[in-house]
């Protein structure tokens, strides 16, 4: 199973691999069909089909995008690291790296709060036509991007600095978007609907694996070494003009003229200043949304971005298998998602919580023994467990972010308090777990490390009222 080894063996598990991913592909789109036609239900009926479509494609189009980006890089982190971070170590490279990576998600609260209040002054829709068309620049020019043996010291600098600007640019994208679907849903479908933000940053993040896949399965070492890397940041781009026409169209449509909900009086009344507002009015909501998102964004970046790294730097798992397994997971993680959402409208926000919080807290541990084990079957069940906890968790928390705070502060605290959980703790999780294991030489290390943000989630929920059934402050 190790990249040079028995290769006729490493070829049947990449069939193997490449037929589960193309039956889970196939469960999914199926999957997903029947939980728009059905789990929808009276909101589908209520509201015509193509405003219903476009909503929700415009709604996740960025999150496809930059989730795509993100992936691709993390994905690629060791490509990257030698390229633009040449080390006689490796292990420095990778590092240095996913120290870039974390960069950019340490911008996202500031460009999530700047956006967030923009979204609170001026309207959601307005920040998510910003927002996706300051994501495309970066993404383009980090495929542009001159090595290291080409310009120099200059190279790492361009790179952390475009990693910044993506960052400061989607800041405010992910949680624009759960917001405008929020508040758009009919009461008892708001989990449901609201959870196709993060449907499509994971769809972004499997776009970025099948893309890689392609890449690693058609081109040899050499080949993604000199050129092949980059592809996936050209193309990138081509998302934004999708979305960057989904949502002009949303904005032309009639009745679309104002937020829902806003009247000229309730318009005249939003704060001037919304952080002011918020760190005043809903501090303590703020904090338990951060806590809540810790795990959300350690688990989601562990499990599905420093995983193919990991199998293939720790594990020495083809890299082309490695992308197969994640492919797989990802593919059932879309199913995972809505279904989570959609019982959560029904049984409450707490007990999904709850339930993947403690997947991930239990199967922590026995998932990273598991993933450590080199055989792609135990590398492919313990990667699931870890997903199945995400899935829960990740599907009901969108919604509960938005559910803690008030329509005038709304988007300046969803996006401060989540862009700080997820750009301190979930970007930098692949850092800090390259870094546990370098320093401590335990390959299981990470786990403890997801342990830990999943016990501070489940001691948050018990000061967490429960918002399933109550229409949004």
């Amino acid at each position: 199973m190790t990249g040079g080894g028995r290769p006729a063996s490493a070829r049947r598990a990449r069939a193997k691999l490449r037929f589960m991913v193309k039956a889970g592909a196939a469960r999914q789109a199926s999957g997903a069909a029947f939980l728009v036609d059905h789990m929808l239900g009276d909101w589908v009926m209520a509201h015509k089909p193509a405003t219903n479509r476009r909503l929700i494609m415009a709604g996740i189009i960025g999150n496809v995008m930059e989730w795509y980006d993100f992936a691709v890089y993390g994905y690629f982190a060791i490509v990257i690291g030698k390229l633009f971070f040449p080390s006689d170590d490796p292990s420095v490279s990778l590092i240095a790296a996913y120290g870039a990576f974390a960069a950019g998600f340490l911008a996202r609260p500031i460009g999530g709060l700047l956006l967030g209040r923009l979204g609170d002054l001026i309207g959601r829709r307005h920040v998510l036509i910003v927002s996706i068309l300051c994501m495309a620049l970066p993404t383009f020019l980090m495929g542009a991007l001159p090595t290291q043996a080409e310009i120099g010291i200059m190279a790492p600098l361009l790179l952390v600095l475009l990693r910044i600007i993506q960052g400061l640019s989607v800041g405010g994208e992910f949680t624009s978007s759960s917001v405008f679907l929020a508040e758009r849903a009919q009461a008892g479908q708001r989990g449901l609907l609201t959870s196709w933000s993060i449907w499509g940053a994971v769809l972004g993040i499997l776009l970025g694996s099948l893309v890689g896949t392609l890449l690693t399965g058609t081109l040899d070492d050499q080949q993604i070494l000199r050129w092949g890397w980059r592809v996936p940041f050209l193309i990138g781009p081509l998302l934004a003009l999708l979305g960057l026409i989904l949502r002009r169209g949303l904005l032309d449509e009639p009745g679309q003229g104002v937020e829902p909900g806003d009247s000229a009086a309730q318009s005249a009344a939003r704060p001037k200043a919304p952080l002011v507002s918020l760190l005043t009015e809903n501090f303590p909501d703020v904090l338990r949304i951060v806590c809540l998102n810790i795990a959300n964004g350690v688990g989601f970046y562990l499990v599905f971005v420093y995983s193919v790294s990991y199998m293939k730097g720790i594990d020495k798992l083809d890299g082309s298998l490695a992308f197969e397994i994640n492919s797989f997971n990802m593919a059932l993680l879309l199913l995972v998602l809505p279904a989570g959402a959609w019982l959560s409208d029904r049984w409450g926000r707490k007990p999904l919580l709850a339930a993947g919080l403690l997947i991930l807290a239990v199967g922590a541990l026995p998932a990273f023994i598991l993933i450590h084990s080199q055989d792609w079957r135990a590398v492919t069940l313990g990667q699931f467990i870890l997903a199945s906890g995400v899935g829960l968790l990740a599907g009901s928390v969108c919604v509960t972010n938005v559910e803690m705070l008030p329509r005038h502060n709304r988007c300046t605290g969803v996006a401060l308090s989540y862009n700080l959980a997820v750009g301190v703790f979930g970007g930098t999780a692949p850092l800090m777990a390259a870094w546990m294991i370098t320093a401590g030489g335990n390959p299981i290390a990470p786990g403890y490390y997801l342990l830990a943000v999943a016990l501070l989630g489940l001691a948050t929920l018990f000061f967490v009222k429960e918002s399933a059934h109550r229409p949004l402050p």
